[in-house]
Parts: structure tokens; C-alpha cells; sequence
């Protein structure tokens, strides 16, 4: 097994454990509930962009990444490299991840992630960071999906892009509009592919409650660069949530039960979803709170005091009669957290010569009372200073 190969084995658990808590707080987002459920979403680039992070960060802020990612620091970046080329081996998909920044980086943390390409941040000026993202993702996503503002110091974006053909097309001829009935119940008419699968490319796997999910593999054209893309798509019973339906894909052979049949046909609606979410909340509902806060300590990647912003990611998925075409652009904005403490500055005042006194009304203008004390001031306490700490006889 080759050093890449057994970090994303080390790793592909961490990626699918985030997978599957991160689509749990997805799937219970507004935005996606508002517009009807739908959502497309990619648990590997929010790993990768995160991990990159995390590899400088320390103290609570690294154990809370490592909670949720399976690394931080050193470890994180060791990870990130090796997950990033273990996926740069399957077939037909680009891996890239670039940073930006206002903020000075150290060097020891630069020289830790080789993979990432680092440049000078100016947010007035982001044709340059939007061309790398539309070149990293084959065109499919144009620009940054959200725009760093002034208090953007630092910012990073991974990018995924995948287009890869069906080792046996879809028939164009015989996609025809056929039934869909939707979440609320709603049918309608859709443009709907149709083909034959091998049998042992179709089954079903216990799922919501241990309800079966079934799980069909179309299968990719093999490349001349690495491993063919595994497509698989997942159908839960009528009323289950995605969150529980999609883990299925992953499910280990050892739960999988094979269809008493010859041949397995399917119909797949053609589709193209797009999806903008705005994840850094969706960090505090996984466990990573303090990344997000004045106290957070990414002490090994600046010398400044940084914290997470935004995490967006626009996420892009098409589905054909010829193939599949999918991109993700992860981006981690970050910014200035609390001042480091200073030390304190004291300039003592001893009032150990003759000193004035002045009262003066509540406006500050009129002086009613004005003192000046040029002898030794006369003790009216006495030794001890009264319970109620006022003097004696003053009638208080």
C-alpha cells in the first residue's frame, strides 16, 4: 500500500464520520429547508479546508478540530498532504487548494502544507483568486462564492472537480418525462434516463430505523490517470431524512443484501443542483466553538491573533445521459481575533507634596468647592478608620 493510499484509509473514516454529522445540521439548515430539501454539499472539501487550518491551530481550538476532523497541528497537516494526493490518484478528478493572505504566515507552517500555493490577499482585487477557483473547478463554479470584506486578513479555498463518463451511457433516445413525486407529495413530470445495471452493482443496505435504503453503482470509464470515480445513488423509504439515506453509499460490503434477480433496471431523473451554504454555524452545531471566537489560537500559522469568519461552500453537482460533473469551492475566511494581552503600562501618582482639590457641580463648570493642601493633612480618622467608613462625628 503506497503512503497516499494508507493516509486516506487512515483518514477516510474521520471524512466520513464528519460526513455524516455535518449532513445531519444540513439537512436542518434554512436555507436548504426553505428551498424544499434540496442541497448538494461535499464532506471531503470542507475536510480538506478545514484540516488546512487546523493545522495551525493550538490549544482548545486545535483539540475542538481535532474532534471533528481526526487532526490538528502537525498532524493535520501531514493528513491534509496525504489524503490531497490519495485523491489526486482517482480518475478524472482535481484536487487544489490556495490561500491568500493580509496577515504575515510562517514559514514553518507554509513549509508544512506544500500542497497549497500561497499569494498576497487584496480585496479589492479578487479577479485573480476568482480565476483560480473557475480554472480549479473546470468552469463549473465562476468565482469565489463569497467576497472577503475588510476585516478579511486571511483566506483560503480547496477546491474539487470531477468529470467523469459512464462506462455505458445512458440512452438519450429513451429519456422520456416520467412520474416524480416529490418531498411534500407533489408529482410531477421530469426527463428520465433509463438502463441496465449488473446485478451485483445493485443492493440494499439497512438504514433509517433498519429500514433497507437500495444503492445502485454506475459505473465510470476508466482512465488513463488512476481509479474510476464510484457513483452511487440511494433511495430510502418514502419518508426518510437525507441525513440517514445517504450513509448508505458507504455502508461495508458485509452489510449489503443482494436482489433476487437477473437484471436490475433503473429510471434516474437527469439533474443539476447547486448549493451556497453558509457553514461556519454549522461548525458551532459540530463541536468547533472557540475556532470562531476571540479566543481562538491559531498561534501556529501567524504571529497575529486570527479567527474563522465565514466558512461558505458553493457546491455544484450534474448529473447525464453521458456522465457526471460535480465541483465544490470550500472557502475559510479569516480575520483578527482579540489583541494579544499587553503589559500593563503604570504611571504612579503619589500625592506626597502640597496638591489641590476642586468640587465642582454636575456639569463640570461651576466649582463649588476649592482646597489646597500645602501642610501635612491632619488624620480625622484617627488610627482606625470607623466600620462604616466614614470619619467620626460626621453625621453620615
Amino acid at each position: 500500500m503506497t503512503t497516499e493510499a494508507g493516509a486516506l484509509v487512515g483518514k477516510g473514516a474521520a471524512i466520513r464520520g464528519l460526513a455524516e454529522r455535518w449532513l445531519e445540521v444540513v439537512a436542518a439548515d434554512e436555507v436548504v429547508r426553505s428551498g424544499g430539501g434540496d442541497f448538494a454539499c461535499s464532506p471531503a472539501g470542507l475536510w480538506l479546508a478545514l484540516s488546512a487550518v487546523a493545522a495551525g491551530a493550538n490549544g482548545d481550538t486545535a483539540r475542538e478540530l481535532q474532534g471533528l476532523l481526526g487532526a490538528a497541528g502537525e498532524e493535520a497537516a501531514g493528513a491534509l498532504t496525504g489524503v490531497a494526493r490519495a485523491l489526486a490518484h482517482t480518475d478524472a478528478l482535481a484536487v487544489a487548494t490556495g490561500a491568500w493572505s493580509r496577515a504575515p504566515v510562517y514559514r514553518a507552517f507554509r513549509e508544512a502544507l506544500p500542497g497549497i500555493g500561497f499569494g498576497h490577499l487584496d480585496p479589492d482585487d479578487l479577479s485573480e483568486i476568482d480565476a483560480w477557483v473557475r480554472e480549479a473547478t473546470g468552469g463549473l463554479i465562476e468565482e469565489l462564492p463569497v467576497k472577503p470584506g475588510p476585516d478579511t486578513v486571511f483566506l483560503l479555498v480547496n477546491a474539487l472537480a470531477l468529470k467523469a463518463r459512464w462506462e455505458s451511457p445512458f440512452a438519450s433516445e429513451l429519456t422520456a418525462a416520467r412520474n416524480f413525486t416529490d418531498a411534500s407529495g407533489v408529482q410531477h413530470r421530469l426527463p428520465t434516463m433509463v438502463r441496465t445495471v449488473r446485478v451485483t452493482d445493485a443492493w440494499s443496505v439497512p438504514s433509517d430505523g433498519g429500514r433497507p435504503a437500495t444503492v445502485v453503482e454506475l459505473r465510470c470509464a476508466a482512465g488513463d490517470s488512476g481509479l474510476p470515480t464510484v457513483v452511487r445513488f440511494v433511495l430510502g423509504a418514502p419518508d426518510a431524512s437525507a441525513a440517514r439515506v445517504l450513509p448508505a453509499a458507504w455502508a461495508p460490503p458485509a452489510a449489503r443484501s443482494a436482489f433476487d434477480a437477473d437484471e436490475v433496471s433503473i429510471a434516474l431523473p437527469r439533474l443539476e443542483l447547486r448549493t451556497n451554504l453558509d457553514a461556519v454555524d454549522h461548525l458551532k452545531a459540530l463541536g468547533v466553538r472557540v475556532a470562531t471566537t476571540d479566543d481562538a489560537d491559531f498561534s501556529a500559522m501567524s504571529p497575529e491573533r486570527l479567527k474563522i469568519g465565514k466558512v461558505v461552500q458553493e457546491c455544484v453537482v450534474k448529473v447525464a445521459e453521458k456522465g457526471v460533473e460535480a465541483a465544490a469551492a470550500t472557502v475559510v475566511m479569516m480575520g483578527y481575533g482579540s489583541a494579544p494581552p499587553q503589559p500593563r503600562r503604570i504611571h504612579h501618582i503619589a500625592f506626597d507634596r502640597p496638591f489641590g482639590l476642586v468640587v465642582l457641580d454636575g456639569s463640570g463648570e461651576v466649582p463649588l468647592f476649592t482646597a489646597w493642601q500645602a501642610t501635612a493633612p491632619h488624620d480625622v480618622t484617627g488610627a482606625a478608620a470607623p466600620a462604616d467608613g466614614w470619619g467620626t462625628g460626621s453625621g453620615w
